[in-house]
Formats: structure tokens, C-alpha cells, sequence
């Protein structure tokens, strides 16, 4: 019994820092069209492919066990299609040239992978 505890402690965990890393993304999305658009400054560095490539690979990975964990549990289907179709959205993302089709993907993508993770918490109770 201990053991089925700490395991769904460490999911919802997992979900929590899924949703954690979401915000930070669109954080970094508006921070970055703002600093380089008023100031002129850290194109180079906020916009860098590499970033968003890391972004995206460590949301896969969350989202994967997480999500994946969840619906193992509690056979629903609902978080897992609403988090892929997020990490889609996000790997659509890093296809677009950097701009406002960019962002809204981005923001998009790491919209629905939020409510995915929220879906996995609510399923998961």
C-alpha cells in the first residue's frame, strides 16, 4: 500500500512540474518577444534553437511519464490526447521561423500540455 502511495505522490509531482515547466515556456515566450523587440537585446541568446529544442525534449519526457503513468492508472484517454496534441503544437513550433506563428504555436502547445497534466491530476484523485 505504501508503495501505490509514494508511486502516485511522485506522478502527481511530475504533473506539477509539467505545469511548472509550461508556464516557464510562455514565460520565456513573452519575455523574449519583449526584451528583444523594446530593447534590441538577447536575440541571440533567448531566441537560440537549442533552448527551444531542450524545452521541448524535457516537456516529452514529463509529459511521457507523467501522462503516461496516469493513463496506465486510470485508463483514461483524455490527458494523454490533450498533452500530445500540446507537444505537437510545441514540435510545430520549432519548424516555424521565429516570430508571431511561432509564438502562438508555442503558447498553444504549452497550453494544452498543462491541461493535459491538470486532466492526469483530476483522473488521478
Amino acid at each position: 500500500m505504501a508503495d501505490t502511495h509514494d508511486s502516485s505522490t511522485v506522478r502527481r509531482r511530475l504533473d506539477h512540474i509539467g505545469i511548472g515547466l509550461a508556464g516557464l515556456c510562455a514565460l520565456h515566450c513573452l519575455v523574449t518577444i519583449l526584451i528583444v523587440s523594446a530593447l534590441g537585446l538577447g536575440g541571440h541568446f533567448l531566441a537560440s534553437p537549442e533552448i527551444h529544442r531542450f524545452g521541448l525534449a524535457l516537456a516529452l519526457i514529463v509529459a511521457a511519464v507523467a501522462i503516461g503513468w496516469g493513463a496506465l492508472k486510470h485508463r483514461r484517454r483524455a490527458p494523454f490526447v490533450t498533452a500530445m496534441m500540446g507537444l505537437t503544437f510545441m514540435g510545430g513550433a520549432l519548424a516555424a521561423p521565429h516570430g508571431t506563428f511561432e509564438f502562438v504555436l508555442t503558447l498553444i502547445g504549452v497550453g494544452l500540455v498543462s491541461l493535459g497534466h491538470l486532466l492526469n491530476l483530476k483522473a488521478s484523485r
